[in-house]
């Protein structure tokens, strides 16, 4: 028990290495996205045609992936600025990843009904959706429990576990969705070739691992416990919440 401080520090020394790793390979899956959709389907553009349904997936993997990613990891990343200045960070950053991914289902709706395709009818569409409407109401409902004042604490200590496990559980939803839009591109542009390792068909393979290792690896970052923000004397003096969480049994004190 006496050593538990010091093997914090030194598990803290790998912590910048993870968040590294993070970004490195959320920026890697957009970058990915983009030459697939660039160098294979012709680029992008907003008129109807092919190019405006690529602007979809990168969207998605922008927004519902890596800024959502990251706006999850901005307690464990700043744990040591004001946690208030943290929370709105971590609001702006799902409002951006909010706009840029209903920019990307517009574009995918408007280039369906501009080509007579019919809308919501793969599982695909069914889990994108179902993921966007979570991530809604989950940021309608932090917005609502933890940033405005005037919730009642007790509110907000029995729903902030929800916030985060849903917060991590909506990751692996759009994770999940977005290895089974790979998979269904990859079958309607090159049925005939895929199985002969054709250079899209490993592109795509390798943009599936690496938002699997992405979602593996800030999923370690956010659950590992000596990268937990720690309390600070000024917020434990001020947060009645706090005082609840702890009360209650060693309920983590923010997300």
């Amino acid at each position: 028990m006496e050593d538990s401080p010091q093997r914090a520090l030194q598990g803290l020394g790998s912590f910048p290495w993870y968040v590294g790793g993070t970004q490195v390979l959320g920026l890697a899956c957009v970058v990915i996205t983009g030459v697939w959709m660039g160098s294979y389907h012709g680029g992008y553009a907003w008129d109807g045609s092919g190019q405006e349904f690529n602007v979809h997936p990168l969207c998605m993997v922008l927004g519902l992936v890596f800024l959502y990613g990251d706006a999850i990891l901005v307690y464990r990343v700043f744990r040591n600025e004001s946690k208030r200045n943290v929370k709105i960070l971590h609001a702006v950053l799902h409002l951006l990843a909010l706009i840029i991914s209903i920019v990307g289902i517009v574009a995918v709706f408007d280039f369906h009904n501009h080509n007579k395709i019919p809308n919501m009818y793969s599982l695909h569409s069914w889990c994108g959706m179902l993921t966007f409407v979570l991530f809604c109401v989950q940021w309608l409902m932090g917005l609502g429990f933890f940033l405005f004042p005037g919730t009642l604490m007790a509110l907000r200590s029995w729903y902030l576990p929800l916030h985060v496990f849903f917060g991590l559980a909506m990751l692996a939803m759009s994770l999940a969705t977005c290895l089974l839009g790979i998979s269904e591109k990859l079958f309607f542009s090159i049925q005939h070739t895929y199985s002969h390792f054709v250079p899209e068909g490993i592109l795509g393979n390798m943009l599936g691992l690496l938002l699997v290792a992405f979602g593996i690896l800030v999923g370690y970052v956010v659950t590992r416990e000596d990268f937990r923000r720690p309390p600070h004397p000024e917020e434990e003096a001020l947060s009645v919440h706090f005082k609840t969480l702890t009360e209650g049994g060693g309920s983590p004190t923010s997300p």
